[in-house]
């Protein structure tokens, strides 16, 4: 299994967001749990395996690069995460507003209907029934003509690979739906309906699954047929329209046809050389380094970027010579031991 298919955070059953002290207390609570000497021989390849996790998620170059293999991308999410959030509340509210109001009037109807001994009473509730009756009618005559549903605009955050590679996405929208209470006629028993007011329709909170085509562009339109605001009266209903939008991720750019990442590797990486995973449209694919690679250096995958009208572009990968900052102090000396060699040579 290679380092990309283990998930080291919930090997140490830790978060992504894990701070390095919060990190070092979990390897050591677990290290002591299944060391051999107190779990026998059970507890031989789990220890090797926080082992493995610790050190890979202990070092700030190694982490980073096994975030970026396993699609782990600290962003904010976006505003209109948040509005959805909202609106989707303020449907929930507004659902159970309309049950209250049903058992209300279910309530009012039995009373009525103890009350229909008294003649008087009785012609009351027929006089009312005969006037929402023509209300009704009236209505139906004023507004034969047939409305189209508006359209609905939202947003779909992608990451970059979900857009080279295409993906499917479960989007949340309030859209206007027929009233379940009345089935549209504004009136039900007679008297105006009121879970929907009168209106015909009610805003409904539902998920809809979309499919995003791979190489999309950011900004791109995607179009759901009749997946908008109800039609009235025979009219068509509206269509739903996402906006993509792809994460804002600095190790991912488009030039052309060619997908352009960045990874980072360590000084003594750089050196002596190395093999790294980088995620592709393909898969993670292996990538030599060669030694004594500068930061900044550009390597080539043929055939790894985008495809679009049978032309099929490349990969350039910039490796970035980056240093940790939790460097220990026998790090530190050997360092040290390096400046003074090359002060030397000079």
């Amino acid at each position: 299994m290679s380092q990309s298919d283990k998930n080291y955070y919930e090997i140490l059953e830790v978060e992504s967001d894990v701070s390095s002290d919060e990190l070092k207390s979990a390897y050591r609570k677990l290290a002591r749990k299944y060391h051999p000497d107190i779990a026998g021989e059970a507890g031989v390849e789990k220890f090797k395996e926080i082992i493995e996790a610790y050190e890979t998620l202990s070092d700030e170059t190694k982490r980073k690069r096994y975030d970026i293999l396993r699609g782990i991308f600290k962003y904010n999410k976006s505003t209109t995460d948040r509005t959805t959030q909202k609106e989707a509340q303020k449907a929930y509210r507004q659902a159970k507003n309309q049950e209250e109001i049903i058992k209300e009037a279910n309530k009012n109807k039995q009373t009525e209907q103890k009350q229909q001994s008294s003649s008087q009473d009785f012609s009351n509730i027929l006089n009312e029934f005969l006037d929402g009756f023509k209300s009704q009618t009236k209505t139906k005559k004023e507004t034969h003509k047939s409305i189209n549903g508006d359209n609905i605009t939202t947003d779909v955050v992608i990451t970059m690979l979900e857009a080279i590679n295409g993906v499917s996405k479960t989007v949340n929208i309030l859209s206007t739906q027929e009233c379940s209470n009345c089935h549209g006629r504004k009136f039900a028993n007679g008297y105006t309906c009121p879970v929907c007011d009168g209106t015909g329709t009610v805003s409904q909170h539902k998920k809809i699954t979309v499919k995003i085509p791979a190489n999309v562009k950011p900004n791109s339109k995607i179009r759901i047929p009749s997946e908008g605001n109800l039609g009235l009266y025979g009219g068509k209903n509206g269509d739903l329209y996402l906006n993509v939008v792809i994460e804002n991720n600095s190790n991912f750019k488009y030039e052309d046809l060619n997908v352009l990442f960045t990874i980072p590797i360590t000084p003594p990486e750089a050196v002596l050389g190395t093999t790294i995973n980088v995620p592709t449209t393909n898969g993670n694919v292996l990538m030599k380094v060669m030694p004594k690679t500068s930061s900044g250096q550009k390597y080539r995958l043929a055939g790894q970027g985008l495809t679009r009208d049978g032309k099929t572009g490349d990969m350039i990968v910039t490796v970035n010579i980056e240093v940790p900052n939790n460097l220990s102090d026998k790090e530190i000396e050997l360092y040290k031991q390096l400046r003074d060699f090359a002060k030397e040579r000079v």
